[in-house]
């Protein structure tokens, strides 16, 4: 079966009733945890984003005090799930403001871990791509935000 295009979706759903559009969301909420979550921030967690940011921020914590830390390679891989996790909150909000945020905390925690992240390239390569991207939408930003993230940046690099 291949999907339709969201113009066609959107003007289906134009039709429908609000009964029919409850029962839809409900049998997509089903299917995957990813729909179940963002139904989640849609209708409970997006009217207040610094509650939202702040519970993601407790989740990566608990992720970070679960990485294996007996090999590189492993602490590698547990570091790469922690970033997917995080990228996928962030494409629940939409928001650059918490992106940066987000991002600039994951880098602060990957900093701080030990062993070093130096001892590394791959992690090294991760760390350094992550500020890169931190850089940019950081650029897209208002100007008091930009000053506020990039001092929390500089910190980061030096």
């Amino acid at each position: 079966m291949k999907a339709v295009s969201v113009k066609e979706l959107k003007e289906e759903l134009r039709n429908r009733s609000q009964k029919e559009l409850l029962e839809l969301c409900l049998r997509l909420s089903v299917f995957k945890k990813e729909n179940k979550e963002l139904l989640t921030y849609l209708l409970f967690e997006s009217y207040d984003e610094t509650l939202y940011i702040e519970s993601v921020k407790k989740e990566i914590d608990e992720q970070f005090l679960q990485i294996n830390k007996k090999t590189y390679y492993l602490m590698k891989k547990s570091i790469r799930k922690i970033l997917t996790n995080i990228k996928k909150f962030i494409r629940y909000s939409q928001k650059k403001e918490t992106e940066v945020e987000l991002l600039l905390y994951f880098c602060t925690k990957l900093k701080n871990i030990t062993p070093s992240y130096k001892r590394s390239p791959r992690l090294i390569n991760l760390y350094n791509g992550q500020l890169d991207l931190i850089t940019k939408k950081i650029s897209s930003l208002h100007e008091d935000l930009q000053y506020d993230f990039g001092i929390e940046l500089k910190t980061l690099i030096n």
